[in-house]
């Protein structure tokens, strides 16, 4: 890989991850304390555990995996939630989360060996995955916000435009 491709993909990953989290914070706005909460059933997750959930898991994987920080996450309690935590608290923890692994994904050295979750990998797999599982939550967080309003969020609203809105921009 070239040192541009490298710079390509970890500028694209921090920015697709910021992408997604200001769909969130679009969705979550949007929800009460009360929907933030709602479950289809037992079998279904919240958007308050999807956020909670997306938090831990990019914490593991790339401000523990890649940066070496401490392992705090408890991955059951993410889904085992059924409150208590409020959108604010919610969207402040998922916005520091992402900014602070956008930094360390602008700057990561994409062939390095990381062991996340008994998974060997190197941290550009590590890096696509959190991209990928969090673009995956979003797009659940965002179904179960157009379903609960029946309404078109318009994130695409500027896709045959020149001058796309910051967060709809693909660096």
């Amino acid at each position: 890989m070239t040192a541009a491709t490298g710079a390509a993909f970890r500028e694209y990953a921090a920015s697709k991850l910021e992408q997604n989290l200001a769909r969130i914070v679009d969705c979550l706005g949007r929800l009460n304390d009360e929907q933030i909460w709602q479950r289809a059933g037992d079998a279904s997750n919240a958007p308050g555990n999807l956020a909670l959930h997306l938090s831990g898991n990019v914490r593991q994987w790339i401000l523990r995996g890649v940066d070496g920080q401490a392992d705090v996450r408890d991955r059951d309690a993410e889904f085992a939630a059924r409150g208590g935590v409020g959108r604010n608290e919610l969207l402040e923890e998922l916005r520091t989360t992402v900014a602070e692994a956008a930094a360390v994904i602008r700057s990561a050295q994409l062939d390095q060996p990381m062991n996340v979750q008994n998974y060997p990998i190197t941290v550009l797999e590590g890096i696509f995955h959190v991209v990928e599982h969090f673009s995956y939550h979003t797009g659940q967080i965002v179904f179960l916000t157009k379903a609960l309003f029946d309404v078109d969020l318009a994130y695409y609203k500027a896709l045959d435009s020149s001058e796309k809105p910051p967060y709809e921009q693909i660096p």
